[in-house]
C-alpha cells in the first residue's frame, strides 16, 4: 500500500462535542500513571478506581530498575531521545521521543517534591545505572532496585493527603458507557467477595484509563494478576483505535522458580556485569550480538528462549560482578532469590523469558487523548508512539509521569474550574455482578494463557497465530456470559490478529516464517474491533491508518 499523504494523525480529534458531562474526572487504575495524573489534576475532583488496596496489584510497585531521564553529567535529552528511537526498531514517533526526553528531568523533580528518595551521592548527584541500549548512565534508582515501590509509596501518601482525590478501593471497571458520541462514565463492579456484586455507575466529565498491561494473558509473566488487558477490550468495544498490539516485550531474566507471577531479576544486574550462561557453562549471548547481555531485550529474550528450546537451562551469573554485595545493592532480587532457595552471591539464578511489558495499547496523541471523545489513556495501557517495536529499558515509568502530567493539563484546560470540592456519588444500575463459575473461569484462563504463550509468545508463525485466533474465538464463544473472560479474550485476539497481519520481524514481534525486517512495513499498526472481526475472513492489508479516521484499501 502506498504511504498515506496528508492524513490526520492517528488519534487526532477535536475534543469534546458540546459541553463536558457532569461528574468527576474518573481514573481507572491506581498505579504510577493513575496516581500521578490524579495529583496533577488537583484541585479538580478526581475519583480513582482501584481494584485492590493502594499499593497492591500495580506493576509500578514492582519496577526494579528505576526511571530513565537525562539528568547525569555528559548526558542530554537529545541522546536519550536518540537511544529511544534506535531501540524502537524503526517505528518510534520521533516527536514523542523528543518531548518525553525533554520533559523527563522536570518530572523527576516533581517526584522529588512528592517525597521520592532517589539515590544520591555525598555531593547530591543522582546515582545512575546503565541499562540495555542506553548510551549513558541515566536510570535514576532508589536503594538499588526499589524504585517502583519507593515511588508508589510516596505517591500514595500524597494522594491520601489530597482532599480533591477520592479512591474507591475494591471496585473494578466493568465497561465504558458511551452516550451522545462521548464517554459518559464507567460501569463498576464490586466483586461478591467484597460486597453485593451488583453494578454501579459513576458519571464522568472525563475518563482516564491507567490500568497497566496484559501480562496475565501469558503463562509466564512478571506482571501482577490484575494486568489482564481488560481496558484494552473495553476501549475497543466502545470504538477506540488500538495501536501496535502485536508488540509485546518479554523480559529475558525472569527468575524461573515456579512462582506466578515470576519474580524479576532486574536488567541493572547485567548492567553491572552479570552474565548469562547455559547449562554447558557457555556465555552464549556474545555469539549472538557484540553487546552480549546488554543487547536490546528482544534479542536477549530470543537468545534465552532458543537455549531453553534446545534443552539447555539458562542462568544469570552474578557471583563475580555483584558477589557479596548482592543483598545490600539489590535487596528486592535478593529477597526473590531467597524465596526460591537461591543464594545469588554464590549460586547461579535460573532464568527464562516472561511477558513483561506491552508496547501496544489504546492509541493516544501527545496529550493522552484517545480517538473517543472524553477518554484519555496513560501508562502501559496507552500506545503513545514512544516505545515503537521495542521499549527502551526504564522508559515505562518515565512515560507514565510525562503523559500523566500532559493528560491532566489537557483535561484541566477543557473542564470548567468551578467543579471543586464535591464528588459524584456512584449509583446502582440494573443487572447483577459477574456471576461466573470460579472453576470454569480458571480453566478457561489457563487455556488462554497456554494459547498465548505457545503461539503468540517470544517467537511466532503464521500457522501458529491462525491456530491461536481459532482457539481464542472458540473460547470466546463459550465465555460470552463472563465479562472478565470476554475482555481478556478480546485483548488476546487483538494481539494475535495484529501479529498475524504484520508479516515481518521487528523488535518484540518475531515471526519464524518472516524472520527479516521489511523496510516497507516501518509503520505503526492501527486496528479497531471491526478490523479484528474481518481478520481471517478475507484478505486484508495490514498497517493502515485507522479506518475510523482514514479508510484504507483492502
Amino acid at each position: 500500500m502506498a504511504a498515506p499523504t496528508k492524513r490526520r494523525a492517528a488519534t487526532e480529534f477535536k475534543g469534546f462535542k458540546g459541553e463536558p458531562g457532569p461528574g468527576d474526572v474518573v481514573i481507572i487504575g491506581a498505579g504510577l500513571a493513575g496516581l500521578f495524573t490524579a495529583l496533577k489534576l488537583a484541585p479538580l475532583p478526581v475519583t480513582v478506581i482501584a481494584a485492590a488496596p493502594l499499593g497492591e496489584g500495580a506493576s509500578s510497585m514492582w519496577a526494579q530498575g528505576g526511571i530513565a531521564a537525562a539528568v547525569g553529567e555528559g548526558d542530554s535529552t537529545a541522546k536519550h531521545a536518540a537511544d529511544t528511537i534506535e531501540a524502537g526498531a524503526g517505528i518510534v514517533d520521533p516527536d514523542v521521543a523528543r518531548l518525553v526526553a525533554e520533559e523527563g528531568p522536570d518530572r523527576i523533580r516533581d517526584l522529588l517534591a512528592y517525597g521520592v528518595p532517589f539515590d544520591r551521592d555525598l555531593k547530591g548527584h543522582y546515582i545512575l545505572s546503565k541499562e540495555a541500549a542506553h548510551s549513558e548512565k541515566r536510570v535514576v534508582r532508589v536503594s538499588g532496585d526499589k524504585a517502583g515501590a519507593a515511588i508508589m509509596q510516596a505517591l500514595i501518601a500524597a494522594v491520601r493527603a489530597t482532599p480533591s482525590i477520592r479512591v474507591l478501593e475494591g471496585y473494578e471497571a466493568d465497561d465504558l458507557i458511551v452516550a451522545n458520541d462521548r464517554i459518559e462514565g464507567v460501569r463498576l463492579i464490586r466483586p461478591t467477595a467484597l460486597g453485593n456484586g451488583r453494578y454501579a455507575f459513576v458519571p464522568a466529565s472525563a475518563v482516564v484509563v491507567a490500568t497497566g498491561g496484559v501480562g496475565a494473558l501469558f503463562a509466564l509473566t512478571t506482571n501482577p494478576s490484575y494486568a489482564k488487558g481488560e481496558a484494552l477490550a473495553m476501549a475497543a468495544r466502545a470504538g477506540a483505535v488500538i495501536a501496535d498490539p502485536e508488540f509485546v516485550q518479554f523480559h529475558p531474566t525472569a527468575i524461573d522458580a515456579g512462582i506466578d507471577p515470576a519474580p524479576l531479576a532486574t536488567e541493572a544486574l547485567r548492567g553491572e556485569g552479570a552474565t548469562l550462561v547455559n547449562s554447558d557453562g557457555e556465555r552464549f549471548m556474545l555469539a549472538i550480538d557484540p553487546r552480549g547481555e546488554l543487547a536490546p531485550r528482544d534479542v536477549v529474550a530470543r537468545g534465552v528462549y532458543n537455549e531453553l528450546n534446545a534443552g539447555r537451562s539458562v542462568y544469570l551469573d552474578c557471583r563475580t560482578a555483584i558477589g557479596a554485595n548482592f543483598e545490600k545493592e539489590y535487596p528486592t532480587v535478593w529477597g526473590h532469590c531467597q524465596r526460591a532457595g537461591i543464594d545469588p552471591s554464590k549460586e547461579l539464578i535460573p532464568v527464562a523469558p516472561a511477558e513483561h511489558y506491552h508496547m501496544g495499547g489504546i492509541a493516544t496523541d501527545a496529550n493522552g487523548r484517545t480517538s473517543l471523545t472524553g477518554l484519555w489513556a496513560v501508562g502501559e495501557v496507552a500506545s503513545t508512539g514512544l516505545h515503537g517495536a521495542n521499549r527502551l529499558a526504564s522508559n515505562s515509568l518515565l512515560e507514565a509521569v510525562v503523559f500523566g502530567a500532559r493528560a491532566a493539563s489537557d483535561i484541566r484546560n477543557l473542564l470548567p474550574h468551578d467543579r471543586v470540592g464535591h464528588f459524584v456519588v456512584p449509583h446502582r444500575i440494573p443487572g447483577s455482578g459477574r456471576a461466573a463459575d470460579t472453576a470454569s473461569r480458571q480453566e478457561a484462563m489457563d487455556a488462554l494463557r497456554s494459547i498465548m504463550t505457545k503461539y503468540v509468545g517470544v517467537q511466532r508463525s503464521g500457522e501458529g497465530l491462525k491456530t491461536a485466533l481459532s482457539e481464542l474465538r472458540t473460547l470466546s464463544a463459550a465465555s460470552s456470559n463472563d465479562r472478565v473472560l470476554s475482555n481478556m479474550l478480546l485483548a488476546a485476539q487483538l494481539i494475535a490478529a495484529a501479529a498475524l497481519l504484520r508479516k515481518e520481524s521487528r523488535g518484540g514481534h518475531y515471526r519464524t516464517d518472516y524472520p527479516k525486517t521489511n523496510p516497507a512495513l516501518a509503520r505503526r499498526t492501527f486496528i479497531t474491533l471491526a478490523d479484528l472481526e474481518a481478520v481471517g475472513e478475507k484478505p486484508k492489508k495490514a498497517h493502515c491508518e485507522p479506518p475510523a479516521l482514514a479508510p484504507c484499501g483492502t
